[in-house]
C-alpha cells in the first residue's frame, strides 16, 4: 500500500452532519459553539462533541485570521508557473528548500504537465513584484523558467476574502 493509499484509509468516517459542520465552519471559523449548533440544525452539546471530534481527529487543523491583503502590504496576487532545469533529487531538494522562506508565499504545489510548480505568491505592488523576480526568484536554484500571471480580480478566493 502506497503512502497516499494509507492516508486515505486512515481518513476519518464524516457522515452529513460533520459535512455541515465543515462547510458552516469554512466560512464561519470564529461561530460560538451555539451558532454553529444552529446552522447544523443539532444541539449545543453534540455540536460541541462533533467539533472536539473533528480537532483531536486533524479534520480540523486550526482557525486563521483573514487579513486585509492592503494593510499588510499583499495587495497584489501573482501566479507563477516554474520550470526546472532538471528533475534530480538535488535539484528540486535545493529549489523546494529555497522556497519555504520566499516572503508573500501563500502556496507552492509540484504538478503535472508542462511546468513543475505551481506557485502563488502576494506582494505589495509591481515593484515588490519586480524585486522578486529579479533578486530573489531569477536566483533560486535549479530554476530554468517561471512564467508570471498577475491576477486582475478574484472571482473566488479563499485564502483572503471573507
Amino acid at each position: 500500500m502506497t503512502a497516499p493509499q494509507r492516508a486515505r484509509s486512515a481518513q476519518p468516517a464524516l457522515d452529513r452532519v460533520d459535512r455541515r459542520i465543515l462547510d458552516h465552519l469554512a466560512d464561519h471559523g470564529r461561530s460560538s459553539i451555539a451558532d454553529l449548533a444552529e446552522a447544523v440544525s443539532i444541539s449545543a452539546s453534540s455540536a460541541q462533541r462533533r467539533l472536539r471530534r473533528l480537532e483531536s481527529e486533524e479534520v480540523v487543523r486550526g482557525y486563521r485570521a483573514v487579513l486585509d491583503p492592503i494593510a499588510v502590504d499583499r495587495g497584489l496576487v501573482v501566479h507563477l508557473a516554474v520550470t526546472l532545469v532538471d528533475h534530480t533529487t538535488n535539484t528540486v531538494g535545493r529549489f523546494e528548500r529555497h522556497v519555504l522562506d520566499l516572503a508573500g508565499l501563500v502556496s507552492c504545489h509540484h504538478v503535472t504537465g508542462d511546468v513543475d510548480y505551481l506557485m502563488r505568491v502576494d506582494v505589495a505592488d509591481v515593484e515588490a513584484l519586480d524585486v522578486l523576480l529579479r533578486r530573489t526568484l531569477a536566483r533560486l536554484p535549479g530554476v530554468a523558467r517561471l512564467t508570471t500571471m498577475v491576477a486582475t480580480s478574484a472571482v473566488v478566493d479563499r485564502v483572503t476574502q471573507v
